[in-house]
């Protein structure tokens, strides 16, 4: 192919507007349907191609997409008009004479994919590309190029093999050293052995009063008060330590402190960001459990078994004081995610969920980045797109719920008695019945031209397909002619089921839930009381606009499309309708308008209204009205034929009906006097219809591609399909997370434990054990942890204990300069470099010494403090106390679009996905907030006051604030400079007050030593 200038000169550029100009004219009238057809381009529209659409191609697309590329991204040539007709993994990439329908103008456009990834063409070139499509995409008549593609190798086992991460877990020797009196643990040998290997030696123990400091802030993140540094300082026996350790372990404040650490994984919050910042509604019920596991030293597997499926554990573990489900509250961190209220596109708004909750499960559990796997192979790691897939699977099968923990799982063991109870009545009533010769009769079956609309038919459906949030619609539908008692103005009857449906129980009705106050809470469907009370359809595809639900009572029915149910805009308000099919004129068919959703996936819930009941027999899309009528017409012969029954059944039964029926209804009353009527509320998974998910090509929602079957990670377990008994396989997915075969969830864990105890992880990067991240710095000391972390119970608590009681935790942080020369990064751990408090812990840590501390644990979180500069769409119409009710920081509100700017300037994380290791900044905003921010004004006077009412001379009450700031004496020369700094205004608390706050403003403060 000859070259073509690049660059063209004024006249050329206006012979370019012209040719434009004709070009436009001649594709608006003739010349498209002529291109389309195959015939010939003319002259001008080559030309074109030539001085618009080629140097564009060449210059951005061809060293990708191209015969000549090293490697074909994406199966995708451009450089022949044949090769983008055949296009590549998202189909072809132009239809000649439709440039809206092509994926490469999609493309350039940012609309779907974003190419050129470096940015965006210029708006011109932009414009070319389309016209050049519109025009039927001429290209020249030339031979296609003919060098062999190639694509991008992703060889996923040879990657695992290479990879440290991947390969198994080893029990190493623990080493010999040079100086067999340093190590405490052998923790100590596998540090000290690295050191003599580069011939350094460890830094001098830390002093006791750094050691003091160090222990607290690292386990319950809180200062020692004087009194308790005093005791330890007096402490001089070998196990001082370790008695302090265990204290500390013990405090209830340690699951506040280690589950501020858990929250930065799970991207903790009580909002939803986006436009409003709606409420995520009870998410505190999430951060309450995490504390308290913490402090229960829950194994890491429970935990982590919790997390994926604590719904569905057949032994789930219980509150100790109060009974109360504590393992469903674990699968609440699956939906601390942001939510859209009204999305315009509901199945890339499901698919952007479902990746913020893979990608915060695989980072938080396995350190490993497979959301990066949705659009292509990992670039670097053994992770597939077909990984990513069968993980979304896993959540496709799932569902959100809000669960009355408080009283499920009391409440679960009465619906099986009451379950028991009812099957013995009825086959008691049946057996009464069967000895005079009554029986129900066999029915005609559903006409099979009817059943070609059923969706849902509640007559015939599977168990494992019965599904509710709560008990509400008992353990089955009822079947025509079924026998249930039913209160009648005060007495028992007996009645007779006239069909096949799911029908609510009055003995649940009066259920009530408590649940936190709305800040920013606009969702429809919480104007129904749903928690507990709810029936849940299988899920199905809708192919047809129109769904049509037999239904008698009254209540509400909710289409949740693509598992949307942040129904709070414009938007999607055809979803929820109510009904009650007492009124006059009404009938038992309830039309849903779903023209919007046909392709989508649905599942319809039905809740009944207060003291209301609900029956649901049939769910039916695209029926016409005939096919309405006749299916009245046989639910009409089944009630006729079960009213014929009922009267043959109650002539016999009239003999003594009182005596069983009036027994039955005794013991159902007994049983409905211990539900549980009153509950907390909390976010939770539920189990819904199990399916495996598609592959969405180059990740768009919009181009589903194979079923990918539900199986963990391909380096670890294989891709066969995980044998699943029965759900989403969430069960099974713990487990495999838990397999002592998988190499990455304890390596993980003690990696973290150690990070927040050293500061830095064995493996720096905590959240990315995979190429990307950084290679271990001690790799034998970290399977060494992880061995002994699964061998001791996978207990966090025994965990810390081992690291904290070492030589090496116990290391100075001021090195010797050689080693400091030598390793300038302290790679080999040759001392404990000194480490900046979290906010959380600075603010703590004033209210402690201040003694404004509520150490009141756990309930609702304090409100935001709003300054005047906070504002926005969706600020809290109230602001919370400027001091956060002095709570410690963990109980302040975490709301995404106002995070308080005191927690932003010292590093807090924005709750977006795994924060494992906390950006440590030092920036003149930490100077600034420390000396002006009001709080930390106020809560230093406070401090001084404190101090002034414990003591009445001047050089106990500078030792009192030097102990509580630094859990140490003053020096002479400190005492001097305080001395002199208060003269002779002793007695004036503005003066002490002052120092108080120099002292918060220095780094010994915000720093351990």
């Amino acid at each position: 192919m000859p070259s073509r200038p690049l660059f063209v000169n004024s006249g050329a550029l206006a012979r370019r507007a012209l040719l434009f100009a004709i070009s436009t004219f001649v594709v608006q009238t003739l010349l498209c349907p002529a291109s389309q057809a195959g015939e010939a381009a003319t002259p001008d529209q080559i030309e074109f191609f030539e001085r618009e659409v080629r140097p564009v191609l060449a210059e951005h697309c061809y060293s990708c997409h191209s015969a000549g590329s090293k490697t074909l991204q994406a199966g995708l040539a451009l450089d022949s008009r044949a090769a983008m007709l055949a296009g590549g993994d998202s189909g072809e990439s132009i239809v000649p004479g439709d440039p809206d329908s092509s994926v490469l103008i999609e493309a350039i456009r940012y609309e779907s994919y974003e190419m050129p990834p470096k940015g965006k063409l210029a708006d011109e070139q932009i414009k070319a590309l389309e016209q050049w499509v519109a025009m039927g995409a001429p290209w020249p008549d030339e031979a296609a190029p003919t060098a062999e593609m190639s694509r991008p190798s992703f060889d996923l086992q040879q990657r695992a093999a290479e990879h440290w991460a991947w390969r198994p877990i080893t029990s190493p020797k623990v080493p010999s050293v040079s100086d067999v009196s340093w190590p405490k643990a052998d923790i100590d040998n596998f540090v000290l052995a690295k050191l003599d290997a580069v011939k350094l030696s460890p830094a001098e123990p830390a002093d006791r009063s750094a050691m003091l400091r160090r222990l607290y802030f690292d386990l319950i993140g809180l200062p020692p008060t004087p009194d308790e540094a005093a005791e330890f300082m007096a402490d001089t026996s070998p196990a001082a330590t370790d008695r302090l350790v265990d204290k500390l372990l013990n405090s209830p404040h340690f699951g506040e402190r280690w589950g501020r650490h858990w929250l930065d994984l799970v991207r903790y919050a009580e909002s939803r960001g986006h436009e409003f910042d709606e409420d995520a509604k009870d998410a505190f019920q999430y951060r309450d459990y995490v504390i308290r596991a913490f402090n229960a030293d829950v194994p890491y597997d429970q935990f982590v078994r919790e997390h994926i499926a604590g719904d569905l554990l057949d032994t789930p573990r219980l509150n100790p004081e109060q009974g109360f489900d504590e393992s469903v509250l674990g699968t609440g961190f699956w939906h601390l995610g942001e939510w859209v209220h009204s999305p315009v596109d509901i199945r890339k708004d499901e698919s952007d969920r479902f990746d913020n909750m893979i990608d915060v499960m695989s980072k938080t559990f396995l350190g490993v980045t497979v959301a990066c796997a949705r659009c292509h192979d990992h670039k670097f790691d053994a992770i597939s797109t077909a990984d990513y897939y069968s993980l979304s699977g896993f959540l496709q099968s799932s569902d959100f719920r809000h669960v009355r923990f408080e009283s499920h799982h009391h409440n679960q063991q009465i619906a099986g008695d009451l379950a028991k109870l009812d099957a013995e009545y009825r086959r008691a009533i049946t057996q009464t019945l069967a000895r005079a010769g009554v029986a129900m009769p066999a029915l005609d079956p559903i006409p099979s031209e009817l059943a070609e609309s059923v969706v849902v038919n509640f007559g015939k459906i599977d168990d494992r397909d019965f599904m509710q949030n709560g008990f509400t619609f008992g353990d089955r539908p009822r079947h025509a002619g079924d026998a249930y008692v039913e209160s009648v103005d005060g007495e028992p009857k007996l009645k007779f089921a006239d069909s096949d449906a799911a029908a609510s129980d009055t003995f649940w009705n009066g259920l009530t839930s408590v649940s936190d106050k709305p800040v920013m809470h606009r969702s429809k469907l919480d104007e129904t009381l749903r928690s507990g009370r709810t029936l849940r359809t299988p899920t199905f595809e809708l192919t047809a606009g129109r769904v049509f639900c037999r239904v008698r009572g009254q209540g509400q029915v909710f289409a949740c499309v693509d598992s949307h149910r942040f129904v709070a805009g414009p938007l999607h308000g055809s979803t929820i309708a109510n009904f009650d099919t007492h009124r006059e004129g009404s009938t038992p068919w309830l039309e849903l308008n779903l023209d919007r959703y046909i392709g989508h996936r649905v599942e319809l819930e039905f809740t009944p209204a207060k003291d209301a009941t609900v029956e649901v027999s049939v769910i039916m899309q695209g029926a016409t009205k005939e096919t309405r009528k006749r299916w009245d017409q046989h639910a009409e012969k089944v009630s006729a034929a079960v009213a014929k029954f009922a009267k043959s059944a109650h002539e016999v039964l009239q003999q003594a009906p009182q005596e069983l029926i009036g027994s039955w209804a005794d013991q159902r009353a007994q049983l409905r006097s211990r539900v549980k009527v009153q509950s907390q509320t909390a976010m939770s998974m539920m189990d819904g219809t199990g399916e495996d998910d598609h592959v969405l090509i180059r990740g768009n929602s919009s181009k589903p591609g194979e079923i990918e079957p539900r199986h963990f990670l391909t380096a670890i377990a294989g891709d066969e399909p995980m044998k699943i008994a029965v759900g989403s396989g969430r069960r099974e997915l713990a487990d495999a997370i838990n397999a002592a075969d998988n190499p990455l969830t304890s390596r993980v864990i003690v990696n973290r434990i150690w990070h927040h105890l050293m500061g830095r992880g064995i493996v720096p990067t905590t959240d990315d054990f995979g190429v990307l991240g950084q290679p271990p710095t001690h790799p034998e000391l970290l399977d060494h942890l992880a061995t002994t972390f699964s061998n001791d119970g996978r207990s966090i608590k025994r965990a810390i204990r081992r690291i904290v009681l070492s030589s090496t935790y116990a290391m100075s942080s001021t090195p010797d300069p050689a080693a400091v020369e030598a390793d300038p990064k302290n790679l080999n751990w040759h001392h404990r470099p000194p480490r900046r408090l979290e906010g959380e812990s600075i603010r703590d840590a004033l209210l402690a010494i201040s003694g404004q501390l509520d150490p009141k644990p756990f309930g609702s979180p304090v409100p935001i403090y709003l300054t005047s500069f906070m504002d926005g769409r969706g600020r809290p119409g109230k602001s919370g106390p400027m001091d956060g009710d002095r709570r410690r920081s963990i109980y302040i509100a975490v709301r995404r679009n106002f995070l308080p700017p005191f927690m932003l300037a010292f590093d807090t994380p924005t709750p977006f996905s795994t924060m494992g290791r906390r950006t440590v900044s030092n920036v003149p905003a930490q100077a600034l907030i420390l000396m002006n921010d009001p709080l930390v004004v106020e809560l230093s006077k406070k401090w001084a006051e404190t101090v002034m009412s414990r003591h009445d001379s001047m050089d106990d009450r500078i030792a009192d604030l030097y102990q509580s700031a630094f859990a140490r004496q003053p020096t002479s020369a400190e005492q001097k400079i305080a001395t002199r700094f208060i003269g002779d205004e002793q007695e004036l608390p503005q003066r002490w007050a002052d120092l108080a706050h120099a002292l918060v403003n220095t780094k010994e403060f915000i720093f351990l030593r």
